[in-house]
């Protein structure tokens, strides 16, 4: 198994920066793909940033120019820059990793507990 624990959400005024950081650890045997998904009241899970093994990354419109994703594959973990914060952007932001345990096994999707992240106008 392979557990994710993110760090760093907290209430911040618009205009504001946090920075966010997601560890993985357990049974690892290599991670691909790994991202932040955020989840506001009463709305979907959406997609925020991605970032490849190899550093590509792709990031949701409203967020474009704002944040930005990066990842350390020796650490296994994956962070989250955020700037110019919106009172659109409260949500809680949830991690995630695409990991295999071991050189066998499929890839899945591993999901942290997520953590909230707050901004007031």
């Amino acid at each position: 198994q392979v557990q994710l624990v993110e760090s760093g959400g907290g209430l911040v005024q618009a205009g504001g920066s946090l920075g966010l950081s997601c560890a993985a650890s357990g049974s690892i045997f290599r991670i691909n793909t790994m991202g932040w998904y955020r989840q506001a009241p009463g709305q979907q899970r959406e997609l925020v940033a991605q970032i490849t093994r190899g550093a590509v990354t792709n990031y949701q419109d409203s967020v474009k120019g704002r944040f930005t994703i990066s990842r350390d594959n020796v650490k296994n973990m994956v962070y989250l820059q955020m700037n110019s914060l919106k009172p659109e952007d409260t949500a809680v932001y949830y991690c995630s990793a695409d990991a295999a345990t071991n050189y066998r096994d499929s890839y899945r999707a591993y999901w942290g507990q997520g953590t909230q992240v707050t901004v007031s106008s």
